[in-house]
């Protein structure tokens, strides 16, 4: 006889209890399953979330020298002792690869505001590993002009820079962005290489407290800034025979556009000075005798 036969003869109820605590745990584990599911999927859209809440923070929190314009508050005189010092503290503690980086990290230690440190490593990302400090700035709008330091440059220390327009970041001393055919062509250049046959442009020195270039208005709008350049015979610190001027034109909202050759009158010793006629010589004065005293 089955189990369910004896209950049926003897009038017993089939046990339910066992049957309610069995539908409870099914219950109970349906719950729970439910809760661990929603638990992963929390936690999966809170690890997705925080990435990007801390993406957006770095952003907000980012100077604003590195997204707006560049200004005078990325300025920075490094005090006399700062190259020694940062020199001794990166060549003791980091490598060929890092010494950069370590020279950037050296210039926030010293005391420089965060928009100059900011400025540094724009830079530096920007023009191709060259370490600038930001000397000083003029403001010409929508082009400005910013003068800067290279401390681990071997010769021409000092560069100045067309900022805020677009592209960005331009240096004056890009020697690849003249017009330099027109140059060749002009017959002043010409002459000069008849005496000294190693003429060539070189970048400026741009180290003076006022660097700043001449500015003029383009008849179609936009500026003009009006830049001067060395002429040397032969190496960095041969003779100086001339100079050679070029225009950076932008239109009127600081798109670059070109370089113009600005013909230049021939340096003051390749030019003949004109003769003068000479005069004749003035008669020597007359002498009349003294008259005969009267008898």
């Amino acid at each position: 006889m089955t189990t369910t036969g004896k209950n049926r003869d003897t009038g017993a109820l089939p046990d339910m209890g066992n049957a309610v605590h069995s539908q409870s745990g099914e219950r109970i584990k349906v719950r729970r399953s439910g809760l661990l599911l929603v638990t992963i999927l929390a936690g999966w859209t809170l690890l997705k979330a925080v990435p990007q809440a801390g993406l957006a923070s770095s952003q907000a929190t980012m100077p604003a020298a590195s997204d707006g314009k560049i200004g005078a508050s990325a300025i920075w005189q490094p005090p006399q002792e700062f190259l020694n010092k940062a020199h001794t503290v990166c060549e003791k503690g980091a490598g060929p690869a890092s010494f950069d980086q370590c020279f950037m990290n050296q210039i926030a230690a010293a005391g420089a505001p965060a928009d100059a440190v900011s400025f540094t490593r724009m830079l530096y990302q920007q023009n191709g590993g060259l370490v600038g400090i930001m000397t000083g700035f003029k403001k010409y709008g929508p082009v400005d002009a910013a003068q800067v330091l290279y401390p681990l440059r071997a010769n021409d220390n000092y560069a100045l820079l067309l900022v805020n327009g677009d592209p960005k970041i331009l240096d004056i001393d890009d020697l690849q962005k003249l017009d330099r055919a027109a140059l060749e062509r002009d017959p002043m250049l010409q002459g000069v290489k008849k005496k000294f046959a190693q003429t060539d442009i070189w970048p400026g020195d741009r180290s003076s407290s006022t660097p700043w270039p001449r500015v003029q208005p383009l008849p179609a709008g936009g500026a003009e800034f009006i830049v001067s350049y060395p002429l040397i015979n032969g190496c960095h610190a041969c003779q100086h025979v001339g100079v050679a001027r070029f225009g950076w034109d932008f239109d009127a909202s600081g798109k670059f556009l070109r370089t113009v050759y600005i013909a230049t009158p021939p340096p003051p010793k390749l030019t003949r000075p004109t003769r003068q006629p000479q005069a004749p010589p003035a008669p020597p004065p007359t002498t009349q005798p003294a008259p005969l005293p009267q008898q």
